[in-house]
């Protein structure tokens, strides 16, 4: 039985603000740490994330029913990761960035200083809840932040345990973390936080985005969509069946970059559904509610939401091609794929968030195209091809926070990579650099050294003055 919605005590107004005054009084004592004092709390997250490794596994067991090797492969190994990249960088990343100096400016020079923002929110999400909160987390202490977390109440023991390990580590006037629920997240968006980390959906993201906007506070919204897959007449079927079955399905298809939807040309679409058959019993068993390897909905209220989809779609034409099997004691969908889906369906109108697979035919890219960006901009978008012209003609006429060739999902984990939406699926990036850049203020500092030729086109103005000016205008 999977974890019932279960929504933590709220944290009232009086101590959400007295937390918030705390770290807004303690910003500048954490601004000026050292990369080797950040570096030791980045130190400190790493090891209670692998103390408390057994403990996070069972708390998301009791959530979703992930399996361990899942939970390390998708919520440790991302953190972890994160962690040891901006320990390699971070004084790299805080180091000032010299820039060029125009000559017009000669006897100047000019750098950038990434000054940490101050007190920042982090808003995080329940479909991966470890990695999606201490993530950010890294990129928010590596820039020299206070920090508020805030995590899903959907997710009650890992939530809870994170609040555990947070607060055995970090002092609350440099980060804490509060719970519960919108009354809670009400209250911390009244205050006029440095900077807003939230992942999650769009819809609630454009309520994110209002609330910041009272105080001007800039935000980062890491948010979803609709992520297609491309397949075309060239691509290798068994590899793209294969890797889609992972990528889809993984977690029960709660994953924000999950392929949402699939378009594969016409002369492998057969093919390519018997794959994915062949690789769904293959990872989960011919009975995927008995295997272990399988996770459920998060609670009922999300299976219901899934179910519903699928029986519109049902109920518009589609056909069932494999699963299409659901349990309610269990939060249980089977993986699910279907063809023959109407594009009015909500299958096809909402991100998905769970285990259900719409696969269209193609004869023509373009009209694949013209359909991708007749949506919303995808946090994804994936190809599988083995001719360059295809890929690069997908690319060059598409949209999308970000995309594999060949691959889905897995750019999440190169910490090189930004990692973000565009428009509706998001608006910013994080990690690695480009999440210590969220966090951080890119200030311009200029030095004047020497007078240079400004001094010289000070008023009062003349005809001479002006021939200086229009020479400077042309030639530099």
């Amino acid at each position: 039985m999977t974890a019932t919605l279960n929504i933590p005590v709220e944290t009232n107004t009086a101590e959400v603000e007295r937390i918030f005054n705390l770290q807004k009084a303690n910003q500048f004592k954490v601004a000026n740490t050292t990369a080797r004092e950040r570096i030791a709390k980045l130190d400190k997250l790493h090891k209670a994330v692998l103390k408390y490794r057994p403990e996070i596994k069972d708390a998301l067991y009791k959530d979703f029913r992930k399996h361990p090797s899942e939970v390390d492969l998708t919520e440790v190994y991302p953190v972890t990761s994160e962690i040891k990249h901006a320990k390699k960088d971070i004084r790299r990343w805080m180091r000032n960035h010299k820039v060029a100096t125009p000559l017009a400016l000669m006897g100047s020079s000019s750098y950038i200083k990434y000054e940490p923002k101050g007190v920042v929110l982090i808003i995080a999400p329940w479909n991966f809840p470890l990695n999606l909160t201490f993530g950010p987390l890294v990129c928010a202490i590596a820039a020299g932040n206070t920090v508020m977390i805030k995590p899903s109440e959907q997710t009650p023991h890992i939530s809870n345990l994170m609040a555990k390990m947070i607060s055995e580590i970090f002092n609350e006037n440099e980060i804490a973390m509060v719970q519960g629920g919108v009354p809670t997240s009400t209250a911390l968006l009244n205050l006029p936080f440095n900077h807003i980390f939230f992942t999650g959906a769009p819809s609630i993201g454009k309520i994110v985005m209002a609330a910041a906007a009272k105080h001007l506070t800039s935000v980062t919204l890491e948010l979803g969509g609709k992520s297609p897959t491309i397949i075309d007449e060239s691509a290798n079927i068994d590899m793209a069946a294969r890797r889609i079955a992972w990528g889809k399905f993984i977690n029960n298809g709660q994953i924000c970059i999950a392929p949402d939807y699939i378009f594969v040309h016409e002369n492998k679409k057969q093919a390519f559904i018997d794959k994915v058959r062949s690789y769904l019993e293959t990872f989960f068993s011919e009975d995927p509610s008995k295997t272990t390897s399988y996770a459920r909905m998060v609670n009922n209220r999300h299976y219901q939401r899934v179910k519903g989809y699928f029986e519109d779609a049902l109920d518009k034409g589609a056909n069932i091609e494999a699963g299409g099997k659901f349990d309610g004691n269990q939060d249980y969908i089977s993986p699910t794929v279907v063809t023959n889906v109407s594009k009015n369906s909500t299958l096809m109108t909402e991100e998905i968030f769970g285990p259900v697979l719409p696969v269209y035919g193609f004869t023509k890219i373009d009209e694949v195209i013209d359909e991708i960006n007749s949506r919303e901009k995808p946090l994804a978008l994936y190809i599988y091809s083995s001719k360059k012209k295809n890929i690069n003609h997908i690319l060059d006429n598409t949209r999308a926070g970000g995309s594999c060739i060949n691959h889905n999902a897995v750019h999440f984990f190169n910490t090189n990579l930004p990692f973000g939406g565009s428009n509706n699926s998001g608006i910013g990036k994080g990690h690695g650099w480009y999440g210590f850049e969220a966090f951080s203020n890119a200030r311009g500092v200029f030095t004047q050294h020497i007078p240079n030729a400004l001094e010289m086109l000070m008023p009062p103005y003349n005809d001479f003055k002006q021939k200086l000016i229009d020479f400077t205008i042309k030639y530099f």
